[in-house]
């Protein structure tokens, strides 16, 4: 975790800045990526990476079942799975203020 404990108020977190936050290393979050369609990171024109604070969540939230609560990667999945169906409404509130925050970006980006 990072220093603070917290996850940095930012929109966008390079590779590097998650590996920093979550602990893990980079070739890590590579897999998990392709084993979790919870983390979704963008990519920008160059390929690198950028997470969102909620890829951020879903890698620290795997990470526990993990590493913490011992969980195979296939039981994590299942976890994760049923915990979706049940907090399905808060999940938009998430998605709205990820778009929000994204629609902000790109109205500074237009406004230069």
């Amino acid at each position: 975790m990072s220093s603070s404990g917290q996850i940095p108020d930012k929109l966008y977190f390079r590779i590097r800045e998650a590996t920093e936050i979550t602990g893990l290393a980079a070739y890590v979050l590579r897999f998990w990526e392709s084993e979790f369609s919870e983390i979704r990171p963008r990519r920008t024109e160059s390929g690198q990476r950028l997470y969102r604070r909620s890829d951020i969540e879903a890698i620290l939230r795997i990470k526990h079942l993990l590493y913490e609560k011992k969980f195979t990667i296939q039981g994590a999945k299942k976890h994760l799975k049923q915990q979706a169906k049940q907090t399905a409404p808060a999940d938009s509130s998430n998605l709205l203020r990820d778009i929000r925050a994204e629609l902000e970006t790109i109205r500074s980006i237009l406004d230069q």
